[in-house]
């Protein structure tokens, strides 16, 4: 019997291509797998909720009839007329005080939190072409981020029963980049921030145990969205979907999240683990 694959594939293009020579359902029809019923009746805070993967969470947990909290920076038409149930303004991941303001405004506990909110720099970086202030921007959002709102909802006593995820990205693999950045680097603060980001998450979830608040990773897939339009050219050959769909693969794991799975690193595409 062959033995089970527990790791994703780092290198995208063979996955992708894996995945249609083994037929698999899973990786290219969520829907086989998906259901989200699962979200009826929760209370599920998703952070970024204005746009991209996270606005098309926020629409498929209000039709699984969740009760959504979104937070957004600046008021939002689309938010506003998504159906949720709260709508928490003024929201920067990059400001405690914003976010402390966040958690007193919420005014019963969570069963799901979605650290969704994220920034990635449209240019690309290389040893020629650093940016300091757009790296330093890349690991405040992404890598302090989820660790300043899941702070203050912890301290505020909302995550009581709750389950803690964080969109994170393959990105902060280190043992991937002698792959999937073979002879080219690059891109550092992004990577920086991605790995920030799951070592704060890996630390959270020790920490949390005692609570038993599960927090899990994961690697929402390659979405078609505004920030990977840079990479556009790679979307077809890499299997990049369109956001409702990478919605439904992180809400499919986010909906296994569980004490036995705390600390993991999970590929949404697949559902299967990412190494460090």
């Amino acid at each position: 019997m062959a033995q089970e694959r527990v790791y994703s594939i780092a290198d995208q293009t063979a996955r992708f291509a894996k995945a249609k020579e083994e037929k698999d359902e899973r990786y290219l029809d969520i829907h086989t797998v998906y259901n989200g019923s699962h979200f009826k009746g929760k209370r599920v805070l998703v952070t970024g909720g204005n746009r991209g993967l996270g606005f098309c969470l926020v629409r498929e947990l209000v039709a699984q009839g969740a009760e959504v909290l979104a937070t957004t920076r600046k008021p939002s038409e689309e938010l506003a007329a998504a159906g949720v149930t709260q709508i928490l303004e003024g929201v920067d991941v990059q400001n405690t005080e914003s976010i402390s303001k966040m958690a007193s405004e919420i005014k019963a506990p969570l069963d799901y939190v979605i650290n969704n909110a994220g920034y990635f720099t449209k240019d690309k970086e290389t040893l020629s072409a650093l940016n300091d202030a757009e790296a330093l921007k890349q690991i405040d959002i992404c890598g302090l981020g989820p660790l300043r709102v899941t702070s203050e909802l912890y301290k505020a006593g909302l995550l009581k029963g709750g389950k803690v995820v964080v969109i994170t990205s393959q990105a902060g693999s280190v043992e991937w980049r002698f792959t999937q950045n073979a002879g080219e680097g690059g891109d550092y603060g992004h990577h920086m921030s991605r790995a920030a980001c799951n070592i704060a998450a890996a630390l959270m979830s020790e920490e949390l145990k005692p609570a038993g608040i599960p927090v899990v990773m994961l690697h929402p897939g390659f979405n078609r969205t505004a920030m990977t339009s840079k990479y556009s050219e790679i979307w077809d050959r890499e299997g990049a979907v369109e956001p409702e769909v990478g919605a439904k693969r992180v809400l499919h794991e986010a909906s296994g999240a569980s004490m036995e799975k705390t600390g993991r690193f999970i590929n949404c595409e697949d559902g299967l683990l990412i190494p460090w």
